[in-house]
């Protein structure tokens, strides 16, 4: 295999081993799945780095791509690191005033962008910006640059030699790439990633596969992330064949056609993909009913150690060929392993999807770590529930007195673009990164997340909550889609909780309680009691002083478009807490609306509720 040190070596792996794949990228355009082989991969990444040169783009200028998950972002990607220059992927879906500030900020020389509507949002952000140069489309738009005269511009070989003395002088540690991001306060911040930064972290990472037979991966997150964007890079390196999914609301549609080994993805996919699983045995009747949930109790006790005695063998194989195997059939009957990260994900949907045959690992890092800090493997005792796996070779992690992660090694940024002081405050002057995280090393291998520094808040009692441990408590309710906690300075935590409408819905339906829309479903009794049972049965799992006092069911879905989930889908505390400021008030007086907790008699053992 080729030395790879530089991100755009890994075209010398499709040069040499992987010369004949007829697949390294795949989109589905109108209705048919279209294939980038390795020879065209090459030579369009070349022929865009031959461009750029034409275009008498120097070495560190930046270049700004706006584009969904589509074959040519790679082509593009590789040919602004092939001509030296620093690619600056930006989010299809940000604010006017964001892409402003990010163009000023980077001073951008050249933009490329996917469709009409980035186009258009574009030319508004670049309203006062200081910018001369032409604006490239991979679609069809008037007053750009085509796709097709873009790649065409360098083909000649004055510019392919200008290239090569190019490629002599770029070395590991120079910038490849600054990813903007989103900061839930202020402008966002320029992250300044090497290529020694994400190649070492690819190249270590893909180690996890060891063992693993995988030729094809399905990918949905954005590429403009440094999460999907280092996998990516896995998969190049590793040979496998990467389909883009046409969007999230078909990815189970496209997982039946493409019949991948693997994909990655957050939590909140996953967890909506078992929250419709769980529909559906709901749904069910008899002894049909009766089997599906004996399985699901099969799965949360599922543990790795104990998994090969036989009586325990036993009772998976006979809840594989019930259940389990039309789960598998439902993600296309091929994925052998799911890669989770963003956030912690609950341990017993990790345990139920191994016993299902779809191994789950989840990883840990920031955008500032390339981003992978720890990461569950497949080596022996590569994987405890609970924990985000050991931390990867090359890579050292410590803590601070109050429990914050520090981490130092070859994945560490460079920096913030332009912001110098905002360095100094994350990197110490011993090279260790401030990750703002909390965590703690389980059996002295294993590194488990407890919340983010900045988001534990404290009541007015003086005492300390941990908002994401909490929500991810409540959020084992069927009912629950999503939940902010909320107390800081104030008696107790409260939350605002988001219902699983459809889960809701369908439960309505059985209990025949009608309703017209979901304002008037939410404020049911016997919606509001079902709710309120679970949190208060969830809550007993809890410390006192963590367990929510009162809140309030909403009645629309927080989603990324509109503003309350980031990119990552996490949820955004600082815009829903000024969002909902009357409602989350409102939970602090006497507002007969608001629904308390109810008070019970604490019981010895928390029983799981069963959303019937």
């Amino acid at each position: 295999m080729a030395n790879v040190s530089r991100i755009f070596d890994l075209l010398q792996l499709y040069r040499g081993d992987y010369s004949a794949k007829a697949t390294v990228f795949c989109n589905k355009k109108q209705g048919k799945w279209h294939p980038l082989s390795a020879p065209d991969y090459v030579s369009i990444s070349e022929r865009i780095a031959c461009s750029l040169v034409w275009m008498e783009l120097n070495p560190g200028d930046r270049v700004a791509t706006i584009m969904s998950n589509m074959p040519e972002w790679n082509c593009i990607d590789m040919g602004i690191m092939l001509a030296g220059c620093v690619h600056v992927p930006v989010y299809p879906s940000l604010s006017v005033e964001n892409y402003r500030f990010i163009f000023r900020d980077a001073s951008v020389k050249l933009i490329i962008v996917g469709c009409k509507d980035a186009f258009v949002r574009i030319n508004k952000a670049l309203d006062g910006v200081d910018y001369s140069g032409e604006i490239v489309s991979i679609e069809q738009i008037n007053g750009t640059c085509s796709w097709e005269d873009f790649i065409n511009r360098g083909n000649n070989q004055t510019d392919f030699s200008k290239l090569a003395a190019l490629h002599k002088e770029i070395t590991p540690d120079n910038l490849a790439t600054i990813i903007y991001t989103s900061g839930t306060t202020g402008n966002p911040k320029g992250v300044m990633l090497s290529h020694r930064n994400l190649v070492s972290n690819f190249t270590t990472v893909s180690g996890i596969l060891n063992g693993m037979h995988v030729t094809k991966a399905l990918s949905f997150l954005p590429l403009c992330h440094v999460y999907e964007r280092m996998l990516n890079y896995m998969y190049q390196y590793l040979g496998i064949s990467v389909y883009y999914a046409e969007h999230l609301d078909r990815i189970r549609d496209n997982l039946k056609e493409v019949k991948p080994e693997m994909f990655c993805a957050v939590p909140r996919v996953i967890e909506k993909s078992y929250a419709a699983i769980l529909r559906k045995g709901k749904n069910l009747n008899g002894l049909t009913k009766m089997v599906f949930f004996w399985a699901l109790k099969q799965g949360f006790k599922y543990n790795i150690e104990k998994s090969h005695r036989p009586i325990t063998r036993l009772k998976l194989m006979i809840a594989d060929y019930l259940v389990y195997r039309k789960w598998r059939m439902a993600f296309g009957n091929n994925i052998s392993f799911i890669v989770s990260g963003g956030a912690p994900l609950n341990p017993k949907l990790i345990a139920v999807f191994w016993a299902a045959g779809m191994k789950i690992i989840e990883g840990y890092g920031l955008t500032e770590t390339s981003p992978v800090i720890a990461t569950g493997n497949f080596e022996p005792g590569g994987v405890k529930f609970g924990t985000v796996g050991p931390v990867i070779p090359g890579v050292q992690v410590s803590f601070t007195a109050d429990g914050e992660i520090l981490c130092r090694g070859p994945n560490v940024m460079m920096g913030y673009y332009n912001r110098p002081e905002k360095t100094a405050e994350v990197i110490d002057a011993d090279g260790w990164f401030h990750t703002g995280d909390i965590g703690e090393m389980v059996d002295g291998k294993y590194l488990r997340i407890t919340d983010r520094k900045k988001e534990i808040f404290k009541t007015s009692g003086g005492k300390y909550i941990a908002p994401q441990i909490v929500e991810n408590k409540l959020k084992e309710s069927s009912f629950i889609e999503n939940v902010l906690v909320v107390g800081e300075n104030r008696n107790f935590p409260a939350a605002l909780v988001v219902p699983n409408f459809e889960y809701l819905k369908s439960w309505c339906h059985a209990k025949e309680i009608n309703f017209t829309n979901s304002s008037e479903m939410i404020r049911k009794e016997a919606i509001l009691n079902r709710i309120q049972r679970d949190i208060a049965e969830l809550n007993q799992s809890l410390d006192h002083t963590s367990q929510v006092k009162k809140f309030t069911l909403l009645d629309k879905e927080w989603t990324v478009q509109t503003g309350e989930l980031s990119f990552t889908m996490k949820v955004r505390r600082t815009y829903l807490s000024e969002k909902f400021a009357s409602v989350i008030n409102a939970m602090y007086s006497d507002n007969p609306e608001v629904h308390h907790r109810r008070k019970e008699k604490k019981k010895k053992k928390a029983k799981k509720p069963k959303g019937k």
